[in-house]
């Protein structure tokens, strides 16, 4: 960990461990190289703890509380308020390009203009007590088991449950107050109530006439989605309404580092979540599982051995352990993806684990890729590449490659989407290519480089992810906007092969 500021105590020095995981993992998002990265992180965690060590300071004085956000939340604003005086004194060039256009934009002066005018999430969870404010960011944002919560909250892990669906309840009812004490026009005030009504029953269809009025009023919008509380989407309301931008992206962060840590992908993960405490959790494979594993895999070798020669079959595999057409297969073993620049944002190790963005590691200064990258353009065209991206077009021969189209969150014009593709083929670079059949507008992509024209979509490996082993798997997410319909679409290519898709 960089130079931070000195922990007062124990208690301090343990909770700064658990928060710079996460204000480096958005500090990543939000700049252009790990050096930037740290540096922005390193600079908002300073300014972040100052403010909140100030904030205490007054209460104690005075003996009022004012309303503030948890810890991590705090300082991931710390991280934006940072970007933005970067942006101010001459840096903006070492932030990413969205980032820059959001900055200079009217959405992010919603956070610094007047309070009543600023995202309902946001104003909700300041009005929380910041322990349940911590409660339900801890388990919907950082996607932590509620056991490893309630242990790191000092409650009681049988009645966590309980308490958190009635902190559920109580920020749904902050949300709903703040939404109707904004300045409105006679149109959202009209549809204040009805709102209300509507996302209060899971079962309750939202008239048209609200639908198309969510369609066009945001703060109405992000009002329903965080009255809601049903349907999945509070963790994204929470991200986006109280980190502004990037905050989906790193929502999906902090989901699969919270799964990595879980799952045992890398010995220091759970330290660096704060799931140590559930480490013995993860199972493990003693002596005697390996030799059955041997023993299974040694069977299916033979029996594959004494098959008609020439048969054809997709995934068939000789006794000397090659693909039927001459290449290696994967290895029966479950591999790690490579360390990526754009995974979790643990700057310090080079573990890797499932980008899933998990965490991951960043030697040195990186650019983010482009579609038109030197280094992407010259991988492609070195000869004796594994692969190299084809030009898509109508996918033809046999499906060489799975994909798994997951819509994750649908609203009224809007939609975020996870792609998984499984590719038979090792790859060097990867680029999927689909149609959509209803007009869809992808408006942000992460862990892909997008290229659209028209209904035509074509997602790009970035430079960290594009090596994938054969048999393995690698996965990009977007936004989208709809209006008509948002049918998934029919078929999907990999570098202009076909591809089935996994249901």
């Amino acid at each position: 960990m960089p130079d931070l500021p000195t922990p007062q105590d124990a208690a301090e020095a343990a909770l700064f461990s658990e928060c710079w995981d996460a204000v480096l993992s958005y500090a990543d998002l939000c700049t252009s190289g790990s050096a930037a990265a740290t540096q922005l992180a390193t600079e908002a965690f300073t300014h972040g703890i100052d403010e909140a060590r100030s904030a205490t300071a007054r209460t104690k004085t005075t003996g009022r509380r004012n309303p503030r956000l948890p810890r991590i939340p705090l300082l991931l604003n710390a991280v934006r308020t940072t970007a933005a005086a970067w942006e101010a004194h001459g840096q903006g060039h070492r932030l990413d390009p969205d980032l820059r256009l959001w900055l200079n934009s009217e959405k992010a002066a919603r956070y610094t203009g007047p309070p009543l005018h600023r995202p309902v999430a946001l104003r909700g969870l300041k009005d929380l007590q910041e322990p349940d404010a911590a409660l339900l960011w801890l388990v919907e944002v950082e996607a932590l088991p509620l056991p490893a919560v309630a242990r790191r909250l000092g409650l009681d892990p049988v009645a966590a449950a309980e308490e958190l669906g009635q902190v559920r309840t109580l920020f749904r009812d902050r949300c709903h107050r703040n939404h109707l004490d904004t300045p409105m026009d006679a149109d959202c005030r009209s549809y204040a109530r009805l709102l209300d009504a509507v996302t209060r029953s899971p079962g309750a269809e939202t008239p048209e006439d609200l639908s198309r009025h969510l369609a066009r009023c945001v703060e109405c919008a992000e009002a329903a989605a965080c009255l809601r509380l049903h349907g999945g989407g509070l963790p994204a309301a929470l991200a986006g309404g109280v980190i502004g931008w990037g905050g989906l992206a790193y929502l999906e962060r902090r989901r699969r580092a919270a799964e990595a840590g879980l799952a045992g992908g890398r010995t220091d993960a759970a330290a660096d979540t704060g799931l140590a405490v559930v480490k013995e959790a993860a199972p493990r494979i003693g002596r005697t599982g390996l030799l059955v594993a041997a023993v299974i895999v040694s069977g299916l070798a033979l029996t594959v051995s004494l098959m008609p020669f020439g048969a054809k079959n997709d995934g068939a595999v000789s006794a000397s352990g090659d693909a039927a057409d001459g290449r290696p297969v994967a290895d029966p073993g479950v591999s790690s993806p490579p360390a990526t620049k754009r995974a979790e944002g643990s700057l310090v190790s080079p573990e890797p684990v499932g980008l899933s963005a998990g965490t991951g590691a960043k030697s040195g200064p990186e650019p983010r890729g482009t579609a038109s990258s030197p280094d992407r353009a010259t991988r492609a065209a070195t000869p004796g590449s594994k692969t190299s991206p084809k030009p898509s077009g109508s996918p033809q021969g046999p499906a060489s490659c799975t994909v798994k189209y997951d819509v994750v969150d649908q609203w009224a014009d809007g939609f975020q989407v996870n792609v998984t593709v499984t590719s038979a083929e090792a790859l060097d670079s990867w680029q999927v290519g689909w149609t959509f059949a209803d007009g869809q507008r992808i408006t942000q992509m992460w862990d892909g480089v997008l290229s659209q024209s028209g209904s035509r979509v074509t997602a790009s490996a970035e430079q960290y992810n594009g090596s994938v082993a054969a048999g393995g798997s690698f996965t990009f997410g977007f936004l989208g906007s709809w209006h008509d319909g948002n049918a998934s679409p029919a078929t999907f290519s990999l570098d202009g092969g076909r591809c089935a898709n996994a249901h």
